[in-house]
């Protein structure tokens, strides 16, 4: 490994054999990498530049908070690929990632936060002397340019650095080979289906009149890391959110230090994690008796999530299962403009979806066994709203719900 001290020259490090913290083999990276350069291979081009901490994880296991500096993978269409990461954090990559010693480079400390150089600067010198990325007019490569991870600066950075190479968007091209999950994947959202379904129980236990909703979004989150005897939890990509009364229709909202009221609603969506995989899961409580309208929708959401399941399996499209969902709410007078689900697998802040497949109206996406997915309902009113949610594995007899918390309307008298 080679680190560097203030603005010197690279020093080396002798690197001691550490216990590796890995959750797959070696094996099942191998055949990762082979997929995705096969992929490459098919566009005619040298490498690709992966930003997204998700697709690095998957990759190699490279798990750690620290992609809130610049850090990406390139793989070359041949060959091994590299990590490059600031100095501090390289270290980490031995603890977690599927790569040797000379595969793993950090950049100089004095890089960070300068308005006159960039990491990437260093990432795209070192990367061409590695013989990892070309450079020069005439050669290709495609980079992760809609990550959350990979700045329109890093971006600028690279593209000078590399002197006229021709930088082209992956289009999510990891997240897309993601989509299938091995077997070893599927246990590992199984695990998390188990975390979330506890995590449910105890936000439905936690919620009461009187109560702050900070007070039972920390009851939440303990759950979360907790997990259960035997499987541990981690951290969400995302926090639970906890939309109340009137604010119940309007999603992505958090929480406050708001007390809960007789008489009013709450949507709760959370997940459960382990190993980075997520469950995501959403239910709606009302606290006394709830109005005719919520009721009649539960009870349309309920009859539509029927009809949806019903589409969920192999062979049919993203559009087949939007549109039962569709037509079973319709008949109530109901509908719903926004997706009803997308894939689910690993995730990292800000976003536990895939990125890739959406249940929505026109998708011809083939479903496959071995795809996740998080089937949301949200029905957000002027006023007040009604959410729920399921983690379903797909497989070759139709979809498997990875929690059995009951679903529909959750009354707290």
């Amino acid at each position: 490994m080679t680190t560097t001290t203030g603005q010197g020259a690279p020093t080396r490090v002798p690197r001691v054999p550490p216990e590796i913290i890995r959750p797959f083999s070696l094996q099942e990276y191998a055949e990762r990498l082979e997929r995705v350069q096969q992929v490459l291979a098919g566009r005619d081009v040298a490498a690709l530049v992966v930003a997204d901490p998700a697709n690095l994880y998957y990759l190699t296991g490279y798990n750690a908070w620290s992609f809130y500096t610049p850090q990406c993978l390139v793989v070359p269409t041949e060959g091994e690929p590299h990590l490059f990461a600031r100095a501090m954090d390289a270290q980490g990559a031995h603890y977690t990632a599927a790569l040797g010693p000379h595969q793993v480079h950090g950049y100089p400390e004095f890089l960070i936060h300068r308005p006159d150089t960039h990491p990437m600067d260093w990432v795209a010198e070192r990367a061409v002397e590695l013989g990892v990325l070309p450079s020069g007019a005439g050669s290709r490569i495609t980079a992760e340019l809609d990550s959350h991870f990979f700045s329109a600066r890093g971006y600028l950075s690279l593209r000078d650095g590399l002197h006229s190479v021709e930088i082209t968007d992956s289009q999510e091209l990891v997240n897309w080979v993601r989509l299938v999950k091995s077997p070893a994947e599927q246990d590992m959202l199984r695990y998390a289906g188990q975390i979330a379904e506890h995590v449910m129980l105890t936000a439905l236990g936690a919620i009461e009149p009187g109560r702050r909703q900070c007070d039972i979004v920390a009851d939440i989150q303990h759950a979360q890391t907790s997990g259960l005897e035997g499987v541990g939890g981690d951290y969400p990509a995302i926090v639970p959110m906890l939309p109340t009364g009137a604010t119940a229709g309007t999603p992505h909202l958090t929480w406050s230090d708001r007390v809960m009221r007789y008489g009013e609603a709450a949507t709760i969506e959370l997940a459960g994690v382990h190993q980075r995989y997520h469950a995501p899961l959403a239910r709606t409580v009302s606290l006394g008796r709830p109005p005719a309208h919520l009721v009649d929708c539960a009870a349309a959401v309920s009859e539509g999530y029927e009809a949806l399941a019903e589409e969920l399996r192999p062979g049919r499209t993203c559009h087949d299962v939007h549109s039962a969902f569709t037509r079973a709410i319709g008949r109530h007078g109901l509908t719903k403009e926004s997706r009803i689900g997308y894939s689910i697998g690993i995730g990292y802040p800000p976003d536990w979806g895939e990125r890739t497949v959406s249940l929505r109206e026109g998708s011809q996406t083939v479903l496959e066994a071995g795809m996740a997915f998080h089937v949301i309902l949200g029905m957000w009113m002027d006023g007040w709203g009604y959410e729920t949610s399921e983690p379903i594995l797909l497989t070759a007899e139709g979809p498997h719900r990875l929690t059995s918390v009951p679903g529909g309307l959750t009354v707290k008298t």
